[in-house]
């Protein structure tokens, strides 16, 4: 499939050279850019300052501007192409590090230690590991300013340099018998403002195109035999026959923070509605293979007694209570959204699809089960049963199970609507093509580096910015979903945690998205869940030390049409 020789050629002359080259299906065209020499990256510019989106022919936006990059197409279908992007080579500049966990300066004795804090708590750690034999550095931790985040956020505590990861224990095991947590980090994963903009790289990514004018199959999603279960991206793209997928959006992983496999945000599966947004966090809809990114909110209701009772419906197919990245409403601590956490709610009422899988969640409470024409044909005092085909199950907790339990009533009807509502207010309209895959944060909007890391919940406001330095500074693996300017979606991965792909800050995401051509774009899932596959075979390089991570669902691309 791919070339094992990459001529260099000019921008321009690639443009012709790929238009020339895909007339037959699985045909291979390597591309190459090579920026002028001495070229320089211009500074991050404002929202205002932006010029229109590259074509995506340009060269990526992405470290410096003279790194040579290298593209390999290869056309899977008419209107669908693979794109293999490398870009940069290995830097000797970058190398391993011990990164100190710095203790918090609370009075709280339960309070925990962070990766950032204040340059007087960051500078007492260094000093007294100094004492201890151990020479240490404070650094200042600058981050690109973003739509609603960045700056400023913080100082950071690092020990030596080391030419491998193993050649950092020796080290850690030090700091530890000085009192203090480390762990050995690579200086290339670092997203710090300025540095990263002269990077060397390396990057490696894979990009989907997918033309709705000319494509004559699917882009669906796919969650698996259930929602409760993980599969990895390659089984559920083996189980459907698919051309490519990549993975999709956020799932819970920990079984103490619900269904381990269920969506943390919007899913829509051919139409039906599986589960409700985080807040009004960004989603990518589908609909007939054209894409949108669009914020929705959750609207549910349980209605009995001829509909002169409502109840509130809170949430569809997870588990009673808890509630993956928040979002919710009455819930603790937040109603916002808090990325990789799970809030709280003691009374609740959730709805379940046979999509779920074989068995409801067990526990307290009152469970309801209705029949295909929402009939209640049983009610438990304690949840954890079987859902009938073509029925449904409502389970409560707390105050809100005295309440379902006084319009539950053995042989009457009760109504169960769910509505997915835009930003208009409206009612997403859905059909057997529409599907909805959860994301966060925004990207790109209209066009223009829009990068909404606050409002989507991945900044927090205790702990010293140390979960955005973590997940939105430092370089990751990224899943990318977007949509150009002639209607095209773009699935992008990026290898990362690694030497020979660094991975992107959030930041370098949006840029990478605006440079591939996107107006509108959003993050999904990425880290170890981050994987690109052709056929039923990985072609990116995911994280994880185990392999390719088994997720809560995927985004496919079928051959053949849906209806």
């Amino acid at each position: 499939m791919s070339s094992t020789t990459t001529p260099r050629v000019p921008t321009a002359g690639a443009s012709r050279h790929r238009r020339a080259a895909i007339t037959a299906l699985a045909v291979s065209l390597p591309l190459a850019f090579l920026a002028p020499a001495g070229a320089t990256t211009a500074a991050p510019m404002a929202p205002d300052q932006q010029t229109a989106a590259p074509t995506p022919t340009a060269p990526l936006v992405l470290g410096a501007a003279d790194l040579p990059e290298t593209r390999d197409v290869t056309m899977l279908a008419p209107g669908l192409t693979r794109t293999s992007i490398t870009r940069g080579a290995p830097n000797p500049d970058f190398f391993w590090t011990a990164e100190v966990a710095v203790p918090s300066a609370s009075p709280d004795p339960d309070a925990p230690a962070t990766a950032l804090s204040t340059q007087a708590q960051a500078q007492m750690v260094a000093d007294k590991l100094t004492a201890a034999g151990v020479s240490a550095r404070v650094e200042n931790v600058e981050s690109p300013k973003l739509g609603d985040a960045g700056g400023d956020l913080g100082f950071r505590v690092r020990v030596g340099r080391f030419g491998t990861k193993a050649d950092g224990s020796r080290t850690v095991e030090q700091i530890k018998a000085a009192g203090y947590k480390a762990s050995v980090i690579y200086t290339g994963w670092d997203g710090d403002a300025g540095s990263s903009a002269d990077d060397r790289g390396p990057w490696k990514l894979e990009v989907l195109t997918i033309d709705p004018k000319e494509f004559r199959g699917d882009l669906t999603s796919s969650f698996g035999p259930n929602l409760q279960d993980r599969e990895t991206t390659s089984s559920l793209a083996a189980a459907a026959g698919a051309l490519a997928a990549t993975n999709g959006g956020y799932f819970v992983m920990d079984p103490a923070a619900g269904a381990e496999g269920d969506p943390a945000g919007a899913a829509v599966q051919d139409g039906k509605i599986l589960s409700e947004p985080v807040g009004d966090r960004p989603s990518l809809v589908i609909d007939k293979n054209e894409a949108s990114v669009q914020r929705l909110r959750w609207h549910g209701m349980v209605s009995g007694q001829g509909n002169s009772v409502t109840l509130p419906l809170d949430g569809l197919n997870r588990v009673p209570g808890l509630i993956r990245n928040c979002g919710g409403s009455d819930d603790a601590p937040t109603n916002l959204p808090l990325h990789d956490f799970t809030c709280t709610d003691a009374d609740e009422i959730v709805a379940f699809t046979s999509e779920f899988g074989p068995a409801t969640p067990s526990g307290p409470g009152l469970e309801v089960i209705l029949d295909a024409h929402g009939t209640v044909t049983t009610v438990n005092n304690s949840r954890g049963t079987g859902i009938p085909a073509g029925g449904q199950a409502l389970q409560a907790i707390g105050a809100d199970a005295d309440k379902l339990a006084t319009v539950a009533v053995p042989g009457t009807r009760l109504k169960i609507d769910t509505d997915l509502l835009d930003e208009a207010g409206k009612t997403l309209k859905t059909r057997p093509n529409t599907d909805v895959i959860n994301g966060g944060p925004t990207l790109v909007e209209n066009g223009q580096l829009n990068v909404t890391a606050k409002r989507d919940g991945m900044v927090r406001t205790n702990d010293s910015n140390s979960f955005f330095y973590g997940w939105a500074h430092k370089r990751n693996p990224r899943t990318i979903a977007g949509v150009d300017a002639q209607g095209r979606t773009l699935l992008v991965t990026a290898d990362g945690r690694q030497t020979t792909s660094l991975g992107l800050s959030i930041k370098e995401s949006a840029d990478v998205a605006r440079s591939l051509g996107m107006v509108n774009a959003i993050n999904l899932d990425g880290g170890g869940s981050t994987t690109m596959v052709q056929g039923s075979q990985v072609v990116n390089s995911p994280s994880d030390a185990a392999g390719e991570r088994p997720v809560g669902g995927a985004l496919l691309v079928l051959g053949g049409r849906k209806n």
